[in-house]
């Protein structure tokens, strides 16, 4: 059985950005979870809005040729949620009950797939992750 890793934007830029400040911490690490998918004992997860979220970044900060780098082969190794009505029904609720301005509806959104899936690692550069009580790779 494979353990499953979140897969956050800020892990996805910083793997694809030389010069972002995470990215010499990235890249290993995104390395060694490539290698660990083909060995069959990690799943990396992420979802639809993230997917969304790291292509209009990457689009407009890094350009096309990253875009399709992204796409062809970073989401293609992982298990994309789609996010449906109930899953944004409850990141919304989570949203909106936690009444801070400095949580995005995606970071709501990756709070509840985690829970939904019983998930406790996520490959983040973001202390919300922390703060939800998930353990991150990077961060």
């Amino acid at each position: 059985m494979s353990e499953p890793v979140f897969v956050d934007t800020s892990a996805l830029y910083a793997a694809l950005d030389s010069t972002d400040a995470n990215g010499t911490t990235a890249v290993p690490i995104w390395a060694r979870l490539l290698r660990d998918v083909k060995a069959g004992t990690t799943e990396l997860v992420t979802h639809s809005s993230v997917v969304v979220e790291s292509v209009a970044l990457v689009q407009r900060r890094l350009g096309m040729a990253a875009t399709r780098i992204l796409l062809d082969e970073f989401v293609r190794s992982m298990t994309v949620v789609w996010v449906d009505a109930a899953l944004h029904a409850r990141a919304t609720t989570a949203l909106l009950a936690a009444n801070r301005r400095d949580v995005s509806l995606v970071d709501w959104t990756s709070f509840e797939v985690m829970r939904e899936r019983t998930m406790d690692v996520a490959f983040a550069f973001d202390d919300e992750f922390v703060k939800q009580g998930f353990t991150v790779l990077a961060g």
